[in-house]
């Protein structure tokens, strides 16, 4: 069996520092706000080539924090409207709706499943307020053509960089090509922890500070609450064992990269459609899906011939009981990549074996 991705070994193979690390922390007895949240932040800002970055519990809490700090910063009103691409994960809608805003869904790209900036103009109203981006798989969406209509109608930028940790656009890291980001370290991402966490990195010190606030029952003082925030917060073994892993980052996403070239050059399939790449180090391959119109033939085949294979996602937010109130919409790009979308395996700590399992079934799929 070739696993769709081995927490296990991944794991294993940052021993034994990682147990040295978590045990350090654990025999200090100090588990919340401390030193080590404080120096992943800013070993996790730097790398970004960022200024700010605040721990917080998860992906989709960094995210809703970045909209709600807005909000008051801002004076935005209950309802105004986000623009984001309807084929992400939920997790990226869900942030626009708990924090009071509405979401507006914007097809992608038929060629690489990204935000269409050609269609995003179309969906600005006097009530849009942001474009969230989402760096799907982990290819960083097209933002030169982004920005200027972001700064022509005076919108905020907000990442979604939950499967792109590391990667580059035009030199420039992701986390640093809008105006905040939000990171998932959820324990399958590039940047996993052994656990739940997230952060929230931006160069806008106003905007760190209120995060900050926000995720600490809307506090900056003890038993003081200038805000109706929650209780979101990075815990200390999370980061010490963040610290780690991102000493490795780039190297891991360098492996990523060459079992995608690798895919992408031997597998040869006329039914499996590879991704596209716009650039290699702008991609750090968080998943390597393919399109197959006989998909779910495909992942039966697979898994027969001892593949692991995952779908990344059977059911588009808009057809979700969710947003029953989109269940009228016709998306028919977003429908089509959900209908086709299969994610073969691909992670740091495959072996070339493993990998030529892979590639080997893919082409003998009839």
């Amino acid at each position: 069996m070739v696993k769709f991705l081995d927490i296990q070994r991944i794991t294993a193979s940052f021993e034994p520092r990682l147990s040295e690390e978590v045990q350090r922390v654990i025999s200090s007895g100090w588990y919340l706000l401390g030193e080590e949240v404080a120096e992943f932040e800013r070993a996790f800002a730097a790398y970004c080539d960022n200024v700010h970055c605040v721990g917080v519990a998860n992906g989709l809490d960094a995210l809703t924090l970045i909209l709600m700090a807005w909000r008051e910063m801002h004076g935005w009103s209950e309802g105004d409207e986000v623009i984001v691409p309807a084929n992400t994960y939920i997790a990226s809608i869900l942030a626009i709706s708990r924090a009071g805003l509405t979401p507006v869904l914007c097809e992608p790209s038929e060629e690489d499943a990204l935000i269409d900036a050609s269609l995003i103009q179309s969906l600005i109203t006097d009530r849009t307020r942001a474009i969230m981006v989402v760096h799907l798989y982990g290819q960083v969406c097209p933002m030169d053509a982004i920005r200027p209509l972001a700064n022509q109608y005076g919108l905020k930028i907000v990442e979604d960089c939950a499967q792109a940790h590391g990667a580059l656009y035009k030199g420039a890291r992701v986390g640093a090509l809008g105006d905040a980001a939000a990171f998932s370290f959820y324990p399958g991402k590039n940047l996993g922890a052994l656990g739940d966490g997230g952060a929230v990195v931006t160069s806008d010190r106003l905007l760190a500070r209120t995060v900050r606030a926000l995720a600490n029952y809307g506090s900056r003082e003890k038993y003081v609450h200038q805000a109706k925030g929650i209780n979101s917060r990075l815990d200390e073994v999370q980061a010490a064992v963040l610290r780690v892993k991102l000493s490795r980052l780039d190297a891991d996403n360098d492996r990523r990269r060459q079992i995608a070239r690798r895919y992408i050059k031997q597998m040869t399939n006329p039914l499996v459609q590879m991704p596209c790449v716009h650039s290699w180090l702008g991609h750090v391959f968080h998943l390597f899906t393919v399109r197959c119109e006989r998909r779910d033939a495909l992942q039966s085949y697979l898994s027969e011939q001892g593949i692991q294979t995952l779908i990344h996602y059977p059911i588009p937010p808009h057809k979700q009981e969710a947003y029953k109130e989109w269940s009228h919409l016709s998306l028919p790009v977003t429908e089509r990549i959900h209908a086709q979308i299969l994610s073969l395996p691909i992670s740091p700590v495959m072996t070339d074996e493993e990998v030529q399992c892979v590639i080997d079934a893919v082409n003998s799929f009839e």
